[in-house]
């Protein structure tokens, strides 16, 4: 028998997600979840705002019927900084030990409690994990505890995904952790959650959802790395056949709700249903598939911004939600991309505006649809007004430099002086 040669290019590609329990009430089944995992101590973790409405200490009660006792943190930053998240680690150290844990509010949430979870069972440092050149990038050596996701917000899909991201403070620069282990144990997605968004936060939110689709869809195709060895496989493996699907179903659903989730989000519990969906969808594309340009240019906007308040968040600091930050560059990243992927972006045009207005330049189609799309439901209109001018531009390419992890998957590798020439254009998007 024949053995074939091991090819020199890439030929297998990863994929996956955690179970899923999604729909209307979907929350209040937690506690009979947790108690197939044995588990008898949980800590429960959350944001300030989130532990106003009273929704953690609901689900608390519903998990202390099954025999288990449970605390709440409710701590927890949004947007996510070094020091928050040490702040939640060690307050889980100083209380615990724990069984499990319930993750409950937006990504913020989930990803301080993939921290928590991470640092807990194997204690260090953050930076001993952080992505590399910012950290050390370390692989987590064994199976961490059950954690229970709960997104009260359509947009990280972070409860699908095994990524965990944080501003690192001194470097002003956000990053994050990366590794299948992260991944939320069980994510449980209820629609009703989001009824009560404000619209800017639904705006905001659902971009991100929109630039995971979009991004994961023209990401570099899988085959197009060199090949790895087992022990080199990561998260972010490309474009592939079974992220493509989900990508392509969030688009379809972000087409037909996003605008009107928006607009009429109070009342239209289909358009919530549709956006929980598409960010559920969307996280089990990219968080496989991976993202590029956008992301890793709005980790520079985020960590950098220094006095822009938007509505619908809170008012005490500057900041610049994630989604927002990420569609800021979208869509002069798009038109960068385009040659390398074309047909994909056209794909991606087509699902996401449906009924567009054809652009006489095929390369503005994407671009055209991303930029109504944001226009519609008040999007900042570029980098310009949320605080950065041209001076900014040599620190803004700086730390999308160091998002070597995201750059990779980008099907054609920017360099600093085009990364420049993106955020240069945009300033202004329209």
């Amino acid at each position: 028998m024949t053995v074939p040669p091991v090819p020199t290019e890439e030929s297998v590609f990863t994929w996956g997600a955690p179970p899923l329990k999604f729909g209307a009430g979907a929350c209040d089944e937690i506690g009979f979840d947790l108690a197939q995992y044995g588990a008898k101590r949980i800590l429960l973790i959350t944001d300030p705002g989130m532990q106003q409405t009273g929704l953690p200490d609901r689900i608390a009660d519903q998990i202390r019927r099954y025999d288990m006792t449970v605390e709440i943190f409710d701590g927890v930053h949004v947007e996510p900084t070094d020091d928050s998240m040490n702040k939640a680690v060690g307050y889980a150290h100083e209380q615990g030990p724990w069984d499990g844990f319930v993750a409950v509010g937006g990504g913020s949430a989930i990803d301080t409690a993939k921290a928590v979870n991470l640092l807990t069972t194997f204690p260090g440092e953050l930076m001993d994990y952080i992505n590399k050149p910012v950290g050390n990038a370390q692989v987590p050596p064994g199976q961490l505890k059950p954690l229970i996701a709960v997104p009260t917000t359509a947009g990280t899909g972070s409860e699908s995904t095994a990524m965990c991201v944080l501003d690192v403070l001194s470097l002003r620069v956000k990053t994050g952790i990366s590794h299948w282990r992260l991944r939320p144990t069980l994510a449980v997605v209820d629609p009703l959650l989001t009824m009560t968004l404000p619209p800017e936060v639904t705006a905001a939110s659902g971009m991100d959802i929109v630039c995971h689709a979009l991004e994961s869809y023209t990401a570099r195709w899988y085959t197009t790395f060199d090949r790895k060895t087992p022990e080199q496989r990561v998260t972010y493996c490309g474009s592939n056949p079974v992220s493509d699907l989900w990508c392509e179903k969030s688009m379809s659903l972000l087409a037909r709700s996003f605008r009107t989730a928006v607009e009429r989000g109070e009342e239209d519990v289909d358009a919530r249903m549709d956006m929980m969906m598409a960010a559920t969808f969307a996280g089990m594309g990219f968080g496989n598939s991976g993202v590029h340009i956008p992301h890793a240019n709005a980790y520079p906007i985020a960590g950098q911004v220094r006095d822009f308040h938007p509505a619908g968040y809170p008012s005490d600091e500057a900041m610049v939600p994630h989604g927002m930050s990420v569609s800021l560059t979208a869509p002069e990243a798009f038109r960068f991309s385009f040659e390398a992927a074309p047909d994909r972006h056209m794909a991606a045009a087509r699902m996401l505006g449906p009924n567009a207005e054809t652009q006489s330049n095929a390369s503005e189609q994407l671009p055209h649809v991303v930029t109504e799309l944001m226009r519609d439901i008040r999007i900042p209109n570029g980098i310009g007004e949320v605080g950065f001018g041209e001076g900014d531009i040599p620190d803004l390419v700086d730390g999308t430099m160091k998002q070597q992890r995201l750059l990779a998957t980008c099907p054609k590798t920017p360099t600093e002086d085009d990364l420049a020439e993106i955020f240069r254009k945009s300033i202004s998007n329209w």
